[in-house]
């Protein structure tokens, strides 16, 4: 998420929590953001993911700041806990999905609803 106008740069959806996943998203925010004018920061919780040393090496090498909540503190990822919130809650809770593959195919509402999320921000 940018935090100066909380578009969502990018996603990942796997079946169970990766290496893969989690890469694959940092790869898409790495390109989309690779002509800011200022130094990136990317914020994280201190989830296994963002600790592994592939992800802090692909920072480095793109000369991006990554900053972690501390221990006990979600308010420094407060606005993403908030967008995880309000997803959950409009596209997920009194659903039920019987397989991985029903879940994909919310994706793609998924990606609308935070393609629309986005283009509203920007009014």
């Amino acid at each position: 998420m940018d935090l100066y106008n909380l578009e969502i740069i990018s996603f990942s959806i796997s079946p169970t929590p990766s290496a893969e996943a989690i890469l694959s998203a940092q790869q898409q925010a790495i390109e989309k953001t690779a002509d800011a004018k200022y130094r990136r920061t990317f914020h994280s919780d201190r989830g296994w993911g963002y600790q592994m040393k592939a992800y802090q090496h692909n920072l480095k090498v793109h000369n991006i700041f990554q900053s972690m909540s501390r221990k006990g503190n979600c308010l420094d990822n407060s606005p993403m806990e908030n967008f995880f919130a309000i997803l959950k809650q409009e596209m997920y809770y009194g659903n039920t999905f019987h397989s991985y593959a029903e879940l994909k195919k919310w994706r793609l509402k998924t990606i609308l609803c935070i393609t629309i999320l986005n283009e509203l921000r920007k009014d």
